[in-house]
């Protein structure tokens, strides 16, 4: 009995355990996609915690408002992906200079994330074609890191920000189930 058992497990673990992952069809857009998708939700829901009154906060008068800030990441999102999707860019500053309210910025925040939504959808071939990204040719693979990579660093900012005013940022809150 037990070495029916044992052959039996053998037979079903061996299966398993000969079973390989399929290559990522797109490793290269993926890689920035997953720093993209955790950034901007990170990003997003500080937006959406943040009191309004705090929207007129800045750390010191040198730096951006965190209303400033939030219009400036939706901003250069919409920027920044239209350049990897090969459209029309808008100036970063738009929604910076243009929307003032915590409605108004956050709805502009998660309107530039579907946007760029459709940029991380491309392939790896495609991601290799040119753009055009402040004056400067480049590939469209790296507009999409940089775009992530922006939004990593004005997440550092609003972290900072939160900490001010005593609140905790999203990347360090309990997860479900912890």
């Amino acid at each position: 009995m037990k070495a029916t058992a044992i052959m039996l497990a053998a037979l079903i673990a061996v299966p398993a355990f000969a079973q390989t992952p399929a290559p990522a069809a797109n490793p290269g857009v993926d890689a920035a996609k997953t720093t993209w998708t955790i950034m901007s939700r990170y990003f997003t829901a500080a937006a959406e915690q943040l009191p309004e009154a705090d929207y007129s906060f800045r750390p010191v008068e040198t730096v951006r408002t965190a209303g400033q800030l939030i219009g400036h990441v939706a901003g250069a999102n919409n920027m920044i992906c239209a350049a990897a999707l090969g459209e029309a860019q808008k100036g970063e500053d738009d929604i910076e200079k243009t929307v003032t309210t915590k409605a108004g910025l956050v709805a502009a925040l998660k309107a530039s994330n579907e946007y760029c939504a459709r940029a991380y959808e491309m392939t790896d071939a495609a991601s290799a074609g040119r753009t055009m990204l402040f004056g400067q040719d480049q590939s469209k693979a790296f507009a999409l890191s940089l775009n992530a990579a922006h939004i990593g660093e004005h997440y550092g900012n609003i972290v900072t920000y939160m900490r001010i005013k005593g609140m905790v940022p999203p990347s360090s809150q309990p997860r479900p189930g912890q």
